[in-house]
């Protein structure tokens, strides 16, 4: 459920898009984005820091594109976001104790700290990578092509690797034992 509430402001996007064009759907981005900071404000009582490093960004490079006419601002913001996620990852795996991803996910799952580790860089390799596709679609295709990328790609490049996590993960889960 938080996967679909964090890409709607994406899908909103794309429809807004497919309607009216990409000065519209980037007003229309903007706004999406603000109210699901205060949605998440109002009924969780919290916004993560990247949420707001993100809709910052939203802001800046959406505001850019408005004002100067000019969607490659835009196109950018992905990129942006998901390299600051890769250097947010790989630094608290190097500087901290427990890496963001360990934090975010020990609750649900006991590892060892080398599998943490590896997992941690996983995911910097995944931010870096897709930000990187996302730069290469943005300037080698394109509009139309792009803002398709922008959500089935992502979306699909997220869920893949979401699920080959899930795979590598199931080697280390224990079935609970059972009360006799």
């Amino acid at each position: 459920m938080k996967l679909f509430a964090d890409f709607l402001p994406v899908i909103i996007f794309f429809v807004a898009y497919k309607l009216w064009g990409m000065y519209v759907a980037t007003g229309v981005f903007i706004a999406a984005s603000l109210l699901h900071i205060a949605w998440n404000r109002h009924f969780h009582g919290k916004v993560e820091t990247m949420q707001w490093v993100t809709l910052g960004l939203v802001l800046v490079f959406g505001g850019a594109t408005l004002l100067l006419h000019d969607p490659l601002f835009f196109k950018w913001k992905p990129t942006v976001v998901n390299w600051l996620f890769a250097a947010a990852f790989l630094g608290s795996g190097l500087f901290m104790e427990r890496s963001f991803l360990q934090r975010m996910m020990d609750q649900a799952v006991s590892l060892p700290k080398p599998v943490w580790k590896r997992l941690n860089l996983a995911w910097v390799t995944f931010f870096i990578s897709a930000g990187a596709a996302n730069i290469y679609v943005a300037y080698h295709y394109t509009e139309d092509t792009w803002v398709n990328f922008k959500l089935f790609g992502m979306l699909g490049l997220t869920l893949a690797f979401m699920i080959a996590q899930g795979v590598y993960l199931a080697r280390y889960i224990q079935p609970a034992e059972e009360n006799h």
